[in-house]
């Protein structure tokens, strides 16, 4: 008995250790995404200084957006490569190409200096940024879901994205800590670069880290490993599987994106919230996440991935734009505190369901390149873009609840696809009978 226990709980400890060691990167990764939009109006000024503060903006959150739009090739490219080498190998070579987009970004000077160059540099990082991350949620999903035991493969899966949040809540209180120690003029200067350079010092650690992961007993199991045409004739087999799971994590990318990344600038410049405010909100956000992801992805365990999916899907649906507006009409730190808690119950709920139903869904020798194109043509054409949209939508519509429209959208697509997955899942699964 004595050893039957001893032997238990060495597995429970190199399960967390493990589960620690792949988010790391997923850490670093939010990290300096999160910083990105925070610092969105510093960063305009920086290297996008144009007549109104709105098309400065624009262009930032554009830039914003294009490392986005590298994420579906780095998912064919890193996704098949990790498909092919292991995970392991995988995550290492998509922390090295993060990490390189990390350094750029920090280390280049203002347009004042070096003119054009500088907002060319800054794109050069946030694309080498995209075409990481790319495949690195899909990496670190799958191998979590590998290493899950079995039952509990929503439980495990969750933490990526937990991970996550334990960036945006150090990245908030690194941003609180610098707003309440310097002057305006001082982090509009170079202030906004301090969480940057941390991040650039932490590079190291993370690094050390990841190269102790052990590959999955899943991929070392397999006798076939696919080539690099066995996979484009596979994703062309499944683009319908890819595009409905894509829809699938729309409504994750967008609400991800407009709680976290898009807060600090809409509690500034839309709600005339304090800096102060909006950071304090979005630490709390980060926070809640975190304990609504595994509470999501437990869930889904016990009841399924389609009742959550659906459930937090209508929900979204018809109480987004009430809550907003009511936000709106009258703004205060508290009204955008309960409002965004509430959309952070949405997130974490459905994203601790949705990451579970995402790798279950894909071929099992695509898996992770399956999963990368999926949640990254998500990401692209829903969440990258949403501080953009929702800046766009605001000043077309001159309604400061506006953003809600897009985050509803998202939702019906959620809706959707959840329909159509598990539709054909049980198709799949009559015809396997």
């Amino acid at each position: 008995m004595m050893k039957t226990t001893t032997a238990t709980t060495r597995s429970k400890g190199s399960k967390l250790g493990a589960i620690f060691r792949v988010t790391s990167g997923n850490f670093l990764e939010q990290f300096d995404f999160f910083l990105f939009g925070f610092y969105a109006t510093y960063i305009s000024q920086t290297f996008f200084p144009a007549t109104s503060e709105f098309a400065s903006l624009m262009m930032t959150f554009a830039v914003f957006g294009s490392g986005f739009l590298m994420r579906p090739l780095g998912a064919i490219v890193l996704g098949a490569y990790i498909d092919k080498v292991g995970r392991r190998k995988g995550l290492i070579v998509t922390l090295s190409i993060m990490a390189a987009g990390t350094v750029l970004i920090a280390l280049v000077p203002g347009y004042a200096s070096i003119g054009i160059a500088a907002p060319i540099l800054v794109l050069l990082g946030r694309l080498l940024q995209g075409f990481s991350a790319g495949a690195e949620m899909g990496g670190v999903s799958v191998y979590l879901a590998e290493i899950s035991t079995p039952g509990h493969t929503g439980f495990y899966t969750s933490w990526q994205s937990a991970s996550q949040q334990v960036a945006i809540v150090v990245a908030a209180a690194l941003g609180y800590t610098i707003n309440a120690t310097m002057q305006a003029a001082e982090i509009a200067d170079w202030g906004w670069r301090i969480p940057f350079f941390i991040g650039c010092v932490i590079i190291p650690f993370i690094f050390v880290i990841r190269h102790s992961l052990e590959e999955t007993a899943a991929f070392t199991a397999r006798q076939h490993r696919p080539t690099t045409r066995e996979v484009f004739r596979s994703m062309r087999d499944n683009w319908r599987t890819v595009l409905a799971g894509g829809l699938l994590a729309s409504m994750t990318t967008t609400t991800f994106y407009l709680i976290t990344v898009y807060t600090p600038t809409f509690g500034r410049t839309v709600l005339n919230l304090s800096t102060t405010d909006s950071l304090v909100v979005t630490l709390l956000v980060g926070v809640s996440n975190f304990l609504w992801l595994p509470i999501g992805g437990a869930l889904s365990d016990r009841i399924g991935r389609r009742p959550l999916l659906l459930a937090i899907s209508l929900l979204c649906i018809f109480t987004s734009y009430p809550a907003m507006h009511w936000l709106a009409e009258a703004a205060s730190f508290e009204r955008l505190l309960a409002v965004l808690l509430y959309f952070s119950f949405f997130f974490g709920i459905y994203n601790g369901a949705m990451v579970a139903a995402l790798t279950e869904v894909m071929p099992q020798n695509v898996r992770v390149v399956g999963f990368s194109l999926a949640f990254s043509l998500a990401t692209a054409v829903f969440g990258g873009f949403t501080p953009a949209i929702s800046t766009l939508l605001v000043q077309a519509t001159g309604d400061k609840a506006s953003p809600a429209y897009w985050l509803m959208f998202a939702a019906a697509c959620g809706f959707t696809a959840t329909t159509i997955l598990y539709r054909q899942k049980k198709k799949l699964a009559v015809k396997l009978v």
